[in-house]
Parts: structure tokens; C-alpha cells; sequence
């Protein structure tokens, strides 16, 4: 146990962590995508609530769940361990701008967008999570739906009400976009820190990296202009 400790605290230990719990919720992310994109079935929100339903009692969920909001903690965690170590290993800015010319500006910029991600995060889970489980949503009756013979919150109508506000529209726009920025240096920077980063498979890594960063936040982000739009 002291052995995992101490390489856990080391900087290649540190750079490991920051990888896998990236690469997990990135594929979380995917995940997520597709129950959300149930929200533009256009059958009412029959397709979401069920599918919250079922996230909210499957016991399997619920454990990733938990999961996802620990590797949350220890990304920030380690993000910025790493960040205050990087800056005090370099307490001398550089001389020219060579450095900054080569390097992404997403790249010289993570720790300013993983605080947007993390300021959004928390607006994002107290107007929906937190109001899912502890919140007042109006309840659907049950015999509803066919094979749900109980009561069970109305999520989709509380989130149409949630994107019919611009204000709303516009801070999930805002906080995708900075997602795309931070995706595009994080999902190349996590398999380089596997090595795989300069390997024979470099140039895929590079082009999935950067269509995975385009692609995932616009659709996240045209969910809520769509649900705007229908409501207008």
C-alpha cells in the first residue's frame, strides 16, 4: 500500500491518475450523450423519463454513478496538484514566446477551462441532479406508461422548462464550448501519458481526439437550442 501511495504522488503517478479518470469520463460522457439525446424523440418525453427511471433504480447505475462523481473529484484533485507543482518547477517565465508558439493554446490554458467545466458542472448538477433527487419535480401518474405500474418524476418536462429560459441555453452553450477546448488537448494528453501518444497510432489518436472534441459538445449543445426553439 505504501508503494502505491508514494507512486500515486509522484509525477508520473499524479500524470496516470489524470489520464484514466479523464479517459472515463470521457466515455461517460458518450454514455450520458445517448440518454440525452432521448429528450429530442419527440414522443412527449415518454423515451427520456423512462430512461431516467431507469438510471435513477438500476443498482449497476447507481454504483457507476458514484464512480463518476468520485473520478469528478479525484480529476479536480490531481488537475490541480499538478498545476501548482508545474508552476512552482518554473517560477521564471520564459524569455521569448518560442514555447507558447509551439504549444495549443487549449494546452497553456487547462487549468482556466477545467474551472469554467467545474463552475458549469455545479450550476449543471444543482439545476437537474440535485433537483432530481432532492427537489419537488411534478410526478407522472402511474399506468402512464405501459409496464410501469408506479409513480415517477416528470424529468423532461422540467428540463423543457429549464432550456424554454435563454439565460440557460446560453450558459450550457458557453460551458460546451469550453468543454470542446478542453477535450481537444485532454483526450491527445491522456493517451500520450499511456504512450501512446508518439506511437504508429499518433496520427488516429490525433483525428479521433479532434472529431471526438467537435462532435460530443455540439450535440450536447444543440439539445437545449432545439428544445428552446420548439418552445418559442
Amino acid at each position: 500500500m505504501n508503494n502505491i501511495a508514494t507512486f500515486l504522488r509522484s509525477s508520473i503517478g499524479r500524470k496516470l491518475m489524470m489520464a484514466l479518470t479523464g479517459l472515463f469520463l470521457i466515455l461517460f460522457l458518450v454514455v450520458h450523450l445517448a440518454g440525452n439525446l432521448q429528450l429530442l424523440a419527440g414522443d412527449g418525453g415518454e423515451a427520456f423519463n423512462r430512461y431516467s427511471y431507469f438510471m435513477a433504480n438500476n443498482g449497476l447505475i447507481q454504483t457507476v454513478s458514484k464512480l463518476n462523481f468520485l473520478f469528478i473529484i479525484l480529476h479536480v484533485i490531481y488537475s490541480i496538484w499538478l498545476t501548482r507543482t508545474n508552476a512552482a518547477a518554473r517560477p521564471i517565465a520564459y524569455a521569448g514566446k518560442a514555447k507558447e508558439v509551439q504549444s495549443q493554446w487549449s494546452s497553456r490554458n487547462m487549468g482556466i477551462l477545467g474551472t469554467l467545466i467545474l463552475l458549469f458542472l455545479i450550476v449543471h448538477l444543482k439545476s437537474f441532479w440535485y433537483e432530481f433527487k432532492f427537489g419537488s419535480i411534478p410526478t407522472i401518474p402511474a399506468g402512464t406508461y405501459d409496464g410501469l405500474d408506479m409513480e415517477i418524476i416528470d424529468a423532461y418536462s422540467y428540463i423543457a422548462a429549464a432550456y424554454a429560459q435563454p439565460g440557460y441555453v446560453a450558459i450550457y452553450l458557453i460551458g460546451m464550448t469550453v468543454l470542446a477546448f478542453h477535450l481537444f488537448h485532454g483526450f491527445q494528453s491522456a493517451f500520450q501519458t499511456l504512450g501512446l501518444g508518439f506511437s504508429k497510432y499518433k496520427k488516429l489518436i490525433q483525428t479521433v481526439g479532434v472529431i471526438y472534441s467537435i462532435l460530443i459538445p455540439v450535440l450536447f449543445a444543440i439539445i437545449p437550442v432545439v428544445m428552446y426553439l420548439q418552445q418559442s
